[in-house]
């Protein structure tokens, strides 16, 4: 299998890495708007650096991994679903609802492959969790509480393309919410704040977020984010139930300390990104790629999924701009195609 990489930054090289140690990928080609650093991962690897995206597909792959900024995503999905290409895709498909419906559009139009990179979905701790939810172990479940706080903030001057801290940050977590307890987010109260850097109200985003959501089942959860946890990288989801309650991401690396006398030590080596901290899931998600692709396996997270995340991080803008609760409805794109 020959696999077309778009984008060599931070994350396109790491899947650059996995799929080039994987057995059923016999090549790479690679290409980035910065073309030296495409020639320099292309050389550490031992694969084929390209000068464009033109030649992507004129050279001739089998798929098409997308890890570019986000404004080109949805362009990139077109064109590869034009082409016949299966696509793997670092979320979101686009920054707004519109070119996330066209370019799904395009991909159920020409009968393409699009799965999108929501790697909590192949954590361990996630995956157990959402067992605990279906087996009925926890009993009916009543609130969950899910958090992501970055150690550091982002360069600033990334800031304005990153889409907020809703569209980039907390959609995992809208995400993972639907994928463990198998219920759809019918509305939100958002609230956020930008008294940290200045660096953010520049960009007209916040540092730190939180939103109050309801689920269909009449489930309550929590989710915050922040950039500025000095601690360390912090992502967890508390689930519990009339039974009994469970947590992801707990663990001798969790970057939290205990006030009580009898309460675990801080961790000695607190996790410090989310490369780290889920390595182990941005492998398995291509692994699941290349077996989508070779017919081995259904698609673990499609375009619709992604969607779904996107509509949930756009009524929580919406919300935190008007003050308001906002219902999933207001918004367009709601048939869910979620295979719970």
């Amino acid at each position: 299998m020959r696999i077309g990489v778009i984008g060599t930054g931070r994350i396109g090289t790491i899947h650059a890495r996995t799929l080039s140690r994987h057995r059923e990928v016999g090549s790479l080609i690679l290409t980035d708007a910065d073309g030296a650093r495409a020639q320099e991962l292309a050389h550490r690897l031992g694969e084929t650096a390209a000068p464009g995206v033109d030649e992507i597909f004129k050279w001739g792959v089998d798929a098409v991994v997308i890890t570019t900024a986000t404004s080109a995503h949805a362009e990139l999905i077109g064109r590869a679903a034009r082409s016949g290409l299966p696509v793997f895709c670092e979320k979101p498909i686009a920054l707004d609802l519109p070119g996330t419906l066209q370019a799904i559009a395009e991909v159920e139009t020409a009968g393409t492959i699009l799965q999108m990179g929501f790697q909590r979905r192949f954590d361990a701790g996630y995956t157990g969790a959402r067992e605990a939810v279906r087996s009925g172990r926890l009993g009916r479940l009543h609130t969950v509480r899910a958090l992501t706080s970055d150690q550091a903030p982002p360069p600033a001057e990334w800031l304005p393309l990153s889409g907020g801290l809703y569209r980039d940050t907390l959609i995992h977590d809208f995400d993972i919410l639907r994928w463990v307890t198998g219920h759809e987010i019918v509305d939100v109260y958002a609230a956020g704040s930008d008294a940290g850097p200045p660096m953010f109200r520049a960009a007209g985003d916040v540092d730190t977020a939180a939103a109050v959501l309801t689920l269909d089942d009449g489930t309550l959860a929590t989710a915050t984010a922040t950039r500025l946890n000095g601690a360390g990288y912090d992502v967890r989801m508390e689930l519990a139930g009339e039974l009994d309650q469970v947590v992801v991401g707990l663990d001798d690396r969790t970057p939290i300390a205990s006030t009580e006398p009898t309460g675990p030590p801080a961790a000695d080596k607190p996790w410090t990104g989310f490369l780290e901290r889920f390595g182990p899931a941005y492998e398995a998600e291509l692994a699941a790629f290349i077996e989508v692709v070779r017919g081995e396996r259904a698609n673990p997270c499609d375009g619709r999924e992604a969607l779904q995340a996107l509509r949930v991080a756009e009524a929580c803008e919406v919300s935190r701009r008007d003050r308001r609760a906002v219902r999933l409805a207001e918004l367009p794109g709601g048939t869910s195609a979620a295979a719970f």
